[in-house]
């Protein structure tokens, strides 16, 4: 369950305050796909962070129930000396899960080959975010949040991502953040819509698609 009570986020800059977020108030039940709908700084990775607790509100509160993920697939957090097998024994113990369990889940889904036994700062960016989702999807959480990530690697990978992702929310909550329509329609049951003068929750997914096309189509204007 993730509940917001009016949840306003402003930051400010140059002396001038941006309001992002204001005064939004939802709650989701557990084992919902929530998706997130808006342009490029409309602050709908604000809102991943504010869930994740890495970033707090600036009124309001956020209350959720349940083991919460980082945002899928960051990669931030890895220590680029190590390799990674050993980033994922060290995020195994961080959690409290079964180290070995972890490493094997990793190691096949990852798919990294001899590359997981090497130092991450060897790794191009899609291998790091191979190795994040993997290591993400090999915890079972409450709550995932995702920000795009099952978009990386290629076709083969990207189907294997949203078929274990929507295996993982059978018994789960997700806040997913995506540009693609298609991977919303996919992983998701309902939305937010961040558009030029509010946010709006709909329950029709189908709704909410086309409320973001029209504000996307009056901002090209």
């Amino acid at each position: 369950m993730i509940e917001f009570r009016n949840v306003t986020k402003s930051f400010v800059t140059d002396s001038r305050t941006r309001t992002v977020i204001s005064d939004l108030t939802l709650k989701l039940e557990g084992r919902r796909s929530l998706g997130l709908l808006g342009r490029n700084g409309a602050g709908k990775s604000t809102l991943l962070s504010m869930i994740a607790g890495t970033s707090e509100p600036t009124t309001g509160q956020i209350i959720t129930q349940g083991r919460v993920s980082w945002p899928v697939g960051f990669a931030g957090s890895f220590h680029p000396d190590l390799t990674g097998l050993q980033n994922c024994r060290f995020i195994a113990r961080i959690y409290g899960v079964d180290t070995d369990a972890l490493v094997d889940f990793v190691e096949e889904f990852a798919d990294l080959g001899s590359h997981f036994r090497l130092p991450l700062r060897t790794y191009s960016s899609g291998m790091k975010s191979r190795l994040a989702f993997s290591v993400s999807m090999g915890i079972e959480f409450d709550i995932y949040l995702v920000d795009e990530i099952t978009a990386v690697g290629d076709a083969a990978f990207r189907a294997s991502s949203d078929r274990l992702f929507r295996e993982r929310t059978k018994s789960a909550s997700a806040v997913v953040c995506s540009h693609s329509l298609d991977q919303i329609k996919l992983l998701c049951d309902c939305a937010l819509v961040f558009g030029p003068n509010d946010i709006r929750f709909f329950e029709d997914l189908d709704d909410a698609i086309r409320t973001h096309r029209q504000n996307m189509a009056q901002i090209r204007r």
